[in-house]
């Protein structure tokens, strides 16, 4: 007789069903397990047998084989523990088979039998609800997986509790979602002196989504005006949340089974690795592109960056996703992020300033701005000088304007576009647009459809870049509340357009 259990494999965001076979036969005494497990999985069968003696359950003097179907997808993590437990309680009789049967579990055991959380709850959950299944984990990890409402979620704390569930004798209740997590208290546009020119394109980049690179000397106030940009943001809606807080899950953020509906705001140091940037290296986890989903990338000193990882951000900036190859498995990770660089001039940083830049002056500002490729650049929609504040500019009073007005004027705009795209799962942003679809929203008038193409001739804008200024002038008109795009917003598109300290 084979019992069945049902756990999930993890593939990028995706969970895979996993069926967890037991056969209890007659030969020597031994426990093994089969489906190309991991070694966290093939260790299973010390913890599940130690964990079942903590429950006076003994394993009979039978050969125990434990197959993990289908076999040739590969099986990683220690979440395998409670299914493994789950199917050999089954085919010893202890549990009933068909009620196992309706369930997906995932957890950890411990030696003394408790369940410990896991990473990929909630993708999980949302599994099991696609295959009419119940799901069973562990207590830290049912909060997360309960705002799934499409499954039953039961959260137990050890595996007697499970037993004593499924036995009848004392039935654990549904899981309860965990709290929305409060955005936390963002920094205020309101403490930035000067800088107007930096506020509007951090405007227009929330409004759109549109990637933005700041260049200017050290101290000018780069990274604090990138700082600033989750102030101003949205909160995310029902289906973002869902999306980032499944990616989240799998890399293990989720903070006590809570979802945050604030944007992410992920800031990598200069010397991550290739892995770490794109995603990768054990289990081929998400990186920080993908991490950022549906919020923002803000990478300083981005020249500083090795270039080989600064050239592998091309693709995912253009399609929205990423796909870690490697031998045995191609993962998919979805990355819709706002990019935001920041940039000094050159090495020593005072390029601008004759008094202070070096003697290398300005070929030290070509050199370095060189170690960003052509085609990079090409994808940044805003690119921003930002010079240094005057001493005297630092005594005058705050501006009155701070987030909250502009992140207003960000959401209506935002509230345009999604009326403006409706239910197109492709289309979120006016950064999105592109086709067919980008020539019907973002047609200019004849003015400024006459300076666009004087402006693409004598700048020599590429396909790319002339596409990526109809798609801020898009933005820029829907911050004015205006239904067509005239010469005024592609003449502002085009001013973040032009090239001054960087080299194009």
């Amino acid at each position: 007789m084979v019992s069945r259990a049902y756990s999930v494999a993890f593939q990028g965001v995706e969970a895979r069903p996993v069926e967890v076979q037991c056969a209890v036969t007659p030969g020597l005494p031994a426990f093994s397990i089969v489906g190309l497990p991991d070694k966290a999985v093939s260790e299973a069968r010390d913890r599940v047998r130690t964990a079942l003696a903590s429950l006076a359950i003994a394993l009979p003097s039978k050969r125990i084989t434990i197959n993990l179907s289908p076999a040739d997808l590969p099986k990683e993590g220690s979440h395998f523990d409670l299914p493994i437990a789950l199917s050999l309680l089954a085919a010893l009789e202890i549990l009933p088979g068909d009620v196992i049967e309706g369930v997906v579990s995932l957890g950890e055991l411990s030696l003394d039998g408790a369940l410990i959380p896991v990473v990929g709850a909630l993708p999980a959950a949302m599994a099991a609800a696609a295959d009419d299944r119940s799901l069973l984990c562990p207590e830290g990890s049912g909060a997360e997986a309960a705002w799934v409402n499409a499954c039953q979620v039961i959260a137990a704390r050890t595996l007697g509790d499970v037993v004593r569930h499924y036995t009848g004798q004392v039935p654990l209740p549904p899981a309860e979602p965990g709290e929305v997590s409060a955005p936390p208290q963002g920094r205020d546009l309101r403490d930035v002196k000067g800088q107007e020119r930096g506020k509007r394109a951090l405007e227009i980049a929330a409004a759109g989504r549109h990637h933005l690179l700041l260049v200017g000397t050290p101290g000018s106030g780069k990274s604090m005006l990138a700082a600033r940009l989750p102030s101003i943001l949205p909160p995310l809606t029902a289906v973002e949340a869902l999306e980032t807080s499944m990616i989240h899950s799998i890399a293990g953020l989720l903070d006590e089974g809570g979802i945050s509906r604030s944007r992410p705001f992920r800031e990598p140091h200069h010397t991550a690795s290739m892995a770490a940037i794109i995603g990768g290296g054990r289990q081929a986890k998400p990186g920080e592109v993908s991490l950022a989903h549906n919020g923002v990338l803000f990478m300083d000193e981005f020249p500083e960056f090795p270039r080989t990882v600064l050239e592998t951000l091309r693709q995912p900036i253009e399609t929205g996703e990423v796909t870690v190859a490697r031998a045995n498995a191609h993962v998919r990770y979805p990355c819709r992020f706002l990019l935001v660089a920041a940039a000094n001039p050159c090495k020593c940083g005072y390029l601008p300033d004759p008094a202070r830049a070096c003697s290398r002056a300005p070929a030290c500002g070509e050199d370095y701005m060189a170690r960003i490729s052509g085609p990079l650049i090409d994808r940044f929609d805003l690119r921003v000088d930002v010079p240094p504040v005057a001493f005297t500019d630092l005594d005058l009073p705050s501006s009155e304007e701070g987030s909250a007005e502009v992140a207003e004027r960000v959401g209506t705009a935002r509230d345009i576009q999604q009326r403006r795209f409706g239910k197109d799962a492709h289309s979120r942003c006016n950064a999105d647009a592109e086709g067919e679809v980008l020539e019907r929203i973002a047609a200019p008038d004849g003015d400024g459809r006459e300076l666009l193409l004087k402006a693409a001739d004598r700048f020599g804008l590429s396909a790319r870049g002339y596409h990526r200024v109809l798609r801020v002038a898009r933005t820029i008109a829907d911050l004015d509340g205006s239904e067509t795009v005239r010469k005024p917003h592609i003449a502002e598109a085009l001013s973040f357009r032009v090239p001054s300290l960087v080299v194009a």
